[in-house]
């Protein structure tokens, strides 16, 4: 059987970039004030990470915001700390039922904004599908749910591809596909971020890929584009810009560990 996710792990500049975004995850790992408050990073990891997705689907939201109102009003932000707070149960059920998980994110993500019939359901044609990132019209009904089905077997099957790739792929699919119209990037966010705990990278869940998309904005919508452009060099381009994504994450974490050290 081919490896797919193998091959793309293999195109030009995607092995550097993982090395260096796999080095800086290390880095984090060992610093010393993780053998006694791994957890508390965790959890400001995860607020970290609920803020960056909420302001990349069009939120305007501080951490300071996030402390200090209990109840936010606005539903992307409502939205983006549900999921963050349930991410680390789904773990397991994401190894072995990847398209159960996506359900049940797009719950948490949209139940402040959509019907309660659509709640993680895949999209019809004749819904309204919400372009954060003006990536212009999205695939059919019929292709997203082809393509769903493709990637749930490609995450479901062995592979030789180091974490970093797996999850690249699996968060360019999902945001190029929008398979549920709205709540689609804080889904496939946070989607990235349970498949580099659920294959080892992260298993504290420490980083928040999210927090780096949000560093290296600029280059988002246009790493998206030339992964959809479905060429191997865009491909390529969109793992590296996932890479640099987490190497900044893991940055932004070791200042948490740093800041936790000096009280």
């Amino acid at each position: 059987m081919t490896d797919a996710l193998a091959q793309i792990a293999n195109l030009p500049g995607v092995e550097d970039a993982v090395a260096d975004a796999r080095s800086a995850v290390d880095r984090l790992l060992g610093h010393r004030i993780l053998r006694r408050r791994s957890a508390e990073v965790s959890t400001e990891s995860a607020l970290r990470g609920a803020r960056a997705s909420a302001v990349l689907e069009g939120a305007s939201v501080t951490l300071e915001d996030l402390r200090t109102t209990e109840n936010p009003t606005d539903p992307v932000v409502q939205g983006a700390l549900r999921v963050s707070a349930e991410l680390g149960t789904l773990t397991e059920t994401w190894r072995q039922a990847p398209r159960q998980v996506l359900a049940r994110l797009h719950v948490l993500a949209a139940a402040d904004a959509v019907d309660t019939a659509d709640l993680g359901r895949p999209r019809t044609d004749d819904q309204q599908v919400k372009d954060v990132l003006g990536l212009g019209d999205p695939p059919s009904a019929a292709e997203v749910a082809a393509r769903l089905d493709a990637l749930s077997g490609l995450l479901t099957q062995p592979t030789k591809a180091p974490a970093l790739v797996v999850a690249a792929i699996v968060h360019g699919e999902l945001l190029t596909l929008r398979p549920f119209g709205w709540g689609d990037g804080i889904i496939a966010r946070a989607a990235q971020r349970i498949t580099l705990v659920a294959r080892g990278l992260d298993p504290k869940s420490l980083v928040a890929p999210e927090v780096g998309h949000a560093e290296l904005a600029g280059d988002y919508a246009e790493a998206l584009r030339a992964y959809a452009s479905g060429t191997s060099e865009g491909v390529a381009q969109w793992v590296a810009h996932c890479s640099a994504a987490v190497a900044a994450a893991a940055r932004d974490s070791q200042a948490i560990c740093e800041a936790f050290m000096r009280g």
